[in-house]
């Protein structure tokens, strides 16, 4: 061999173990002898549910994981988990929604796609995990999926001689003929659907993004340089009015599907009463329903879908588990993280908490459950948006949505203006 030869074989050589050194710095392997970390985790997700699932997992480990989980409030987590990381003392991974993410994406360690490649990741997971894909790498591992689905009173329906539960919007204009009755003063006494309004219908914010979603419009979006921007914008490609006028024309006295106003009970307390058709709600609420009211003759199904040119959508409530810049042992964690991703506990997950998994493969799998086959149907076409505060864009919403209803703007100046103020909030969020 000559020397020119013994130079170039020892680079590649030398090649060869540093690309296999930097894979294994993300590397998932759960039948590794190396001792993994002890480590802390902080999230909004149930403590009992996530703990429980820890305990399953370490079951079947011959090493069992060390996991401490901190369950947050809500409202407290952005703040705490600030405070802690400015101290020093934050935690190694975080558990929270898609929704909360985009705020605290510096504050991760994106997984790069030299360790998990995006055509793996959009081959294993559904399709609103695709959030989590940044230029420079995964942001966190899908951990479950709640998507938002329509249930329907039988016995509503049974009675009017409807047969069939409505699978498109605008069948509802037929529905409210036959199922809403009012009395002799024109008060709702039953209603066929609850939508217009953001004071008393149970998950608006959420109802009113599977509209958008289902029209092409995102709510949210990256620019080329990943800053996350509204799309609540008449000049959008898929202009917003569209979503906002069917919403809102179920409030409006004077509009023949009248069938909801904001001096009635909250849509869930009305469903649960008998005295509302349909109610859009998660898929998690079923044994909530069940429970309050074990008389009520109800059933689930997929949200209504546009019956033309719409893009089939719902929308997703997703946790996933992201890594801490900070943490010091960053292969450990995601060796953990990456354990608690595996389909084999995340079936069992699924069937403890009654969800749809978060991956394809195990969708794909089927269920003669005649609820779960309904879930894993819309988990399939589940959507979110990168939020920078679910309660400022609830807010935002409402305000847009009541300044419609109220006549004091016109849908276009509703939509430029909460747009608007939606985007000051995403710029704020990361600054």
């Amino acid at each position: 061999m000559s020397k020119f030869q013994f130079i170039t074989l020892s680079v590649f050589v030398l090649f060869i173990i540093g690309g296999v050194t930097a894979f294994a710095l993300y590397r998932g392997n759960t039948t590794t002898t190396e001792k993994l970390p002890a480590i802390t985790i902080w999230g909004t997700f149930p403590s009992a549910t996530f703990t429980q699932y820890v305990i399953d997992i370490n079951n079947t480990l011959a090493q069992p994981l060390s996991i401490e989980y901190i369950q947050k409030n809500q409202n407290q987590f952005s703040s705490d988990f600030i405070a802690a990381l400015a101290r020093g003392q934050g935690p190694d991974a975080i558990l929270i929604p898609v929704e909360a993410l985009y705020p605290h994406t510096d504050k991760l360690a994106l997984i790069p796609y030299d360790a998990l490649s995006q055509r793996t990741f959009r081959d294993t997971f559904i399709q609103e995990a695709e959030l989590y894909l940044f230029d420079q790498g995964v942001a966190a591992l899908p951990f479950t999926i709640d998507p938002l689905i329509m249930y329907w009173n039988r016995d509503m329906f049974d009675t009017a001689g409807i047969a069939q539960y409505p699978r498109y919007w605008d069948e509802f204009t037929t529905l409210n003929q036959r199922l809403t009755q009012k009395d002799q003063n024109g008060n709702i006494r039953r209603s066929a659907i609850s939508m217009g309004d953001f004071t008393n219908i149970t998950n608006a914010r959420e109802i009113l993004g599977t509209l958008l979603f289902q029209i092409g419009n995102p709510v949210t979006a990256r620019d080329q340089d990943g800053v996350v921007g509204s799309t609540l914008k008449i000049t959008a490609a898929a202009n917003p009015a569209a979503a906002l006028e069917f919403f809102t024309q179920f409030v409006n006295p004077s509009d023949p599907n009248y069938s909801w106003n904001r001096g009635m009970t909250t849509s869930k307390v009305a469903f649960l009463s008998g005295s509302l058709a349909t109610y859009f709600g998660f898929a998690s609420e079923l044994f909530d329903v069940q429970t309050k009211n074990t008389n009520l003759n109800f059933d689930a199904a997929l949200i209504p879908q546009l019956r033309k040119d719409g893009v089939k959508a719902t929308y997703g409530r997703m946790y996933g588990l992201s890594l801490v810049r900070s943490t010091p042992n960053p292969n450990g964690v995601y060796q953990i993280l990456s354990i608690l991703t595996e389909p084999t506990y995340l079936s069992k997950l699924s069937e403890t908490m009654y969800l749809p998994p978060v991956r394809r493969d195990l969708i794909a799998q089927g269920s003669a459950d005649p609820y779960i086959s309904i879930f894993g149907q819309a988990a399939l076409v589940a959507k979110g948006w990168l939020d920078a505060d679910s309660a400022k864009s609830q807010q935002i919403m409402g305000e847009m949505v009541g300044s419609i209803t109220s006549g004091r703007s016109t849908v276009s100046q509703a939509i430029q203006e909460a747009g608007a103020q939606y985007d000051v909030v995403l710029n704020q969020s990361t600054q």
